[in-house]
């Protein structure tokens, strides 16, 4: 009989997007069972593994605070249940907030509890977590604020990266035209929709380029009369779930920090220019950035140092003499040398069957 997994998820895709790929490593071993939020299911839309669905409420409200307490404890015990009742032999947290009821009843049910920490500083849910949990998965052991008493639960995988990527990674076919793709999210700020832009009509002027501009519904119109006004080669989107279709064919990608896209263009060995959230949370994206750079596979510009000038001279450098960026490319290369959708697979299996 297959041992059973909840993985506990929920929030923004950076929590959510890891846990959906665990799942399809896990799918074939276990009887898997995956738990979100309301802001979690958009990503789950078309997950056919059974889900439940648990709110956890924020406590950044001090008049709902009293409330909000009485809720969190009837949702532990309704997380009790719900593992009691399901028979799971393991809980995995991908971190974060919303997973709080579900640890605690795990910790009280002696379930054995496992951690995803995909950034490069761990997150404030993880580090609760950490004191109960069996092991951690990690990109790195070199993670910002990790408590040295616990760097003996680290487990070093590969990023976890859709399996689309591996079976697509040698299969592109290129456009003479050079690529630029922009990757805000979806609620971009002006530096990716009204500031770059202008730095390609520059660019435009002196090599043939096209531009895959991600942006969000209200600014969609803007930028396509905006890139046909400069007759610029172009396509506009929101959010995809076929990202990997515009990533194909991408030379360069202008991008925020998020680890899961990091580590697709990386897969992909696509460099990158990084432009941190500066509102992330104890400044992870620019830290999951940093490791990149450290590997010389990357560009990292902070928002507030952002600069169209110099942005337009490195990007002229590029695309004038490319001995820098074929040199991230190849470094790009050596970092996945190991990385298979099937090594990465027999890593996290050996963990969770090892206890």
């Amino acid at each position: 009989m297959k041992k059973k997994i909840l993985i506990t998820t929920g929030g923004s895709g950076g929590h959510v997007i890891p846990a959906k790929i665990l799942l399809e490593h896990l799918k074939h071993s276990f009887e898997v069972i995956i738990s979100t939020d309301q802001r979690g299911e958009k990503f789950l839309e078309n997950t056919s593994i059974r889900k439940i669905k648990i709110n956890m409420p924020k406590l950044d409200n001090l008049y709902l605070l009293p409330f909000n307490i009485i809720k969190i404890i009837i949702l532990i015990f309704r997380s009790f249940f719900i593992l009691k009742k399901n028979k799971i032999n393991i809980l995995i947290s991908t971190g974060g907030y919303m997973s709080f009821p579900l640890c605690i009843a795990a910790k009280l049910l002696f379930i054995k509890i496992y951690l995803l920490e995909p950034n490069m500083v761990i997150g404030r849910a993880n580090n609760f977590y950490l004191k109960f949990s069996e092991k951690i998965f990690c990109y790195s052991k070199s993670i910002k604020n990790f408590p040295n008493k616990f760097l003996n639960k680290v487990v070093i995988i590969q990023p976890l990266v859709r399996a689309i990527f591996y079976k697509d990674k040698e299969n592109f076919t290129k456009n003479r035209k050079f690529n630029f793709l922009v990757i805000g999210g979806s609620q971009s700020a002006n530096v990716f929709n009204f500031e770059i832009n202008e730095v390609f009509v520059e660019l435009s002027k002196n090599f043939p380029i096209k531009v895959v501009h991600q942006t969000n519904e209200k600014n969609m119109d803007k930028l396509r009369d905006f890139y046909i006004k400069n007759n610029i080669d172009f396509e506009v989107f929101t959010y995809s779930p076929n990202l990997i279709n515009f990533i194909k064919q991408t030379d360069l990608c202008i991008t925020r920090g998020g680890a899961s896209t990091l580590a697709e263009l990386s897969l992909l060995n696509i460099p990158f220019f990084v432009v941190p959230l500066p509102s992330a949370k104890d400044n992870h994206q620019y830290e999951n950035a940093l490791y990149y750079k450290k590997n010389n596979c990357c560009w990292i510009i902070e928002q507030k140092n952002f600069n169209k000038i110099e942005l337009k001279k490195m990007f002229f450098n590029i695309l004038t003499n490319n001995n820098e960026y074929l040199e991230k490319k190849e470094n790009l290369k050596k970092l996945n040398n190991q990385n298979s959708w099937k090594n990465l697979n027999q890593k996290i299996l050996d963990t969770l069957n090892a206890n």
